[in-house]
């Protein structure tokens, strides 16, 4: 089974009317999606800033729950924020996993989205599971906050999943972030029921 990380970027992405900007950092995604990934095996969260005072930030937040108070009353959350890394960009985030896995001697670092906007080739879920079981390779999960992420970013992706819908009888399709990582985890690593 290969390792899967997952990455939050926050530049670039994309705004209502498609133009390219730069999110702020959240505590609340911080702390849902770590606890997501450390739920289903993933190894790393990189949160992806470009601005310096967003990733001290996010420091300052692991900080507390993995060194400080935080810890102390709630030890659980210190488990899940312990595989929480702050990179500027998504080249940072893929450096640091390959470095990671270079030590095991496994194949290059794939990128995997689920972005809704994704153009060309779609894995559906089932083979993007049996995938993820059967590589060497780690295994990167990228998503986006905004809009979205840029195409430029999707392009770059080597696996896009199907996206994530809801109901038939109605379109709307507006997870947040934290919904939509918690979703793709569970189809690609939760036990079967």
């Amino acid at each position: 089974m290969s390792e899967l990380a997952v990455a939050l970027i926050h530049h670039p992405v994309l705004d209502r009317e498609g133009g390219v900007v730069t999110t702020a950092m959240t505590n609340l995604d911080l702390h849902d999606m770590a606890r997501s990934a450390r739920t289903f095996g993933a190894t790393a969260l990189y949160i992806v800033h470009p601005i310096e005072a967003q990733r001290e930030l996010a420091s300052r937040i692991v900080s507390h729950w993995v060194e400080g108070s935080g810890r102390r009353r709630i030890p659980d959350r210190a488990v899940a924020l312990e595989i929480v890394r702050i990179v500027r960009n998504l080249d940072e985030a893929i450096e640091d996993l390959g470095r990671r896995s270079v030590e095991r001697d496994a194949g290059q670092v794939e990128l995997w989205t689920t972005a809704a906007r994704a153009q060309g080739e779609i894995t559906e879920w089932t083979p993007a599971r049996r995938r993820l079981e059967e590589t060497r390779s780690p295994v990167l999960l990228v998503f986006g906050t905004g809009w979205g992420l840029t195409p430029e970013l999707l392009a770059r992706a080597n696996v896009r999943l199907a996206p994530i819908e809801g109901t038939e009888a109605d379109a709307y399709n507006h997870l947040s972030v934290r919904a939509a990582c918690a979703i793709t985890l569970d189809r690609l690593r939760g036990r079967p029921g």
